[in-house]
């Protein structure tokens, strides 16, 4: 069967070549071996994160044309967004092997989990042959039209809703963390600094610029209630809905503007 393809392949390539001049031929072949294959172009991607050259990374995938459309204060948004997830990409990133099968490929790429650990764990990077080369497929091939539909919007609103969800999350889970200080401290809550130096979570969470929010967090006088609220730093970029909680759980989301919600 291999050896059925490959005689294949050199028919293929003798059949192209007829009627090429010596030097159209040297011309023909060495852009063919300059042209990246599936498994380069993976490589490149994550080395290209790995480095901040956002640009170049997401020229490769079929989000191109959304991200070259991003404005200057779009990117000023989603900046630290890109630069959290080009954290978890590490030094090293083996390419196991790869699948072609027409113009769809697939490359399996080894990750470390971490720089400690002997552990991996295999990803599978789907690409497709465009008239450009080959390009990482994120989503399928029907979401293309959405992402060129979408254009700018579409990083835009996916950081949005990231953030949202995030936000969202963030206060469910500050209720347990509140309610574990509180049976430490004789049944009062805490605010930010004082949770975040009881080792409940980092301050990171709470950074306007990698959350895209503003948190407030207001303790009653007599310490047995709380509330708080979060509202998008710009609101129709980092956010829309803005948040109210308190310490009974509960969490209300509205678009107010990006002003602060009321319950």
């Amino acid at each position: 069967m291999v050896r059925l393809l490959r005689l294949s392949l050199i028919q293929i390539l003798v059949i192209g070549c007829i009627g090429l001049t010596p030097a159209s031929f040297i011309s023909a072949h060495a852009s063919l071996q300059q042209s990246p294959g599936p498994s380069d172009v993976v490589r490149e991607f994550y080395k290209a994160m790995r480095e901040h050259r956002f640009r170049e990374a997401f020229g490769l995938t079929n989000y191109k044309s959304a991200f070259e459309s991003l404005t200057a204060d779009d990117m000023t948004d989603l900046q630290p967004n890109f630069e959290e997830k080009a954290k978890l990409i590490p030094e090293t990133v083996e390419i196991a092997g790869e699948q072609i099968s027409g113009n769809s490929a697939t490359v399996f790429v080894r990750i470390s989990i971490a720089d400690t650990t002997a552990q991996v764990t295999s990803q599978p990077v789907n690409l497709i042959n465009s008239p450009a080369g080959w390009i990482i497929l994120f989503g399928s091939e029907a979401d293309q039209e959405e992402v060129r539909k979408a254009g700018r919007r579409y990083f835009v609103d996916a950081m949005i809703a990231e953030h949202e969800g995030d936000v969202e999350d963030f206060l469910k889970r500050l209720m347990m963390w509140e309610g574990i200080y509180s049976q430490q401290h004789n049944g009062v809550f805490a605010d930010f600094p004082a949770l975040i130096q009881a080792g409940m979570f980092s301050n990171d969470v709470i950074d306007p610029k990698l959350s895209g929010y503003n948190f407030h967090l207001n303790i009653a006088k007599d310490g047995k209630s709380y509330v708080a609220t979060a509202e998008p730093v710009r609101h129709g970029h980092t956010g829309k809905m803005s948040f109210w909680s308190d310490q009974t759980g509960i969490v209300k989301s509205a678009d107010n503007g990006g002003k602060p919600l009321k319950p």
